[in-house]
């Protein structure tokens, strides 16, 4: 269930915590609709708060917490397994690809892919893995971990609550919403991952 709707009409406040902290610290979650998802909430926190009964000033400081906490524990998994993730056969819920491409981005950025990636899809869950893995100092990577997650859910959530403030009729059109934040998301990692193939 990756719909964005039908992850807060069937899970409500939980599921959605849950499917936040998972796409930005475990290498399983890189499929799941975060920018979508952060995106809905918002909405639906202005235009339809009997399916996400949850006040917008309550919703926001939970968010970034799931995001933090998500990075902290990706952070744990790559410190731990550490250079064996460079080895690893690729399965259904692992792509070495993923890793390449955010190493690449993380080569270019430095510890600012952990605020850039944060809006990137695949990177913002592989960057605090890659961060464990090479060691970045943690009081760095929390420095570059609060920031991105406030810059990231505070800017996506606040637009989308104002949105509906403002046009409550754009909740009508969140299908095509979704779609836009998708193609908009993945081009900046499709090029980042074709350029990583060059260099190989």
């Amino acid at each position: 269930m990756t719909d964005p709707q039908s992850i807060i009409h069937y899970g409500g406040l939980w599921l959605l915590l849950f499917v936040v902290f998972a796409e930005t610290g475990l290498f399983v979650g890189f499929f799941l609709p975060g920018d979508s998802l952060i995106f809905i909430s918002g909405l639906l926190c202005a235009t339809k708060p009997q399916l996400l009964d949850t006040p917008f000033l309550v919703l926001l400081p939970l968010l970034m917490l799931a995001a933090i906490l998500g990075n902290v524990f990706g952070y744990w998994f790559g410190k731990k397994t550490g250079e064996k993730l460079y080895t690893r056969e690729d399965s259904f819920l692992f792509r070495k690809k993923h890793l390449l491409a955010t190493k690449d981005f993380y080569d270019k950025h430095g510890g600012k892919t952990l605020i850039l990636g944060r809006f990137l899809p695949i990177i913002r869950t592989f960057a605090p893995i890659l961060a464990g893995v090479i060691k970045v100092d943690f009081k760095i990577f929390m420095m570059y971990n609060v920031i991105g997650a406030v810059a990231w859910i505070g800017s996506i959530a606040s637009i989308a609550y104002f949105l509906g403030k403002q046009f409550p009729a754009i909740e009508n059109y969140i299908g095509y919403i979704v779609i836009g934040l998708i193609i908009i998301t993945t081009i900046p990692v499709l090029m980042t991952y074709l350029k990583s193939r060059k260099k190989v």
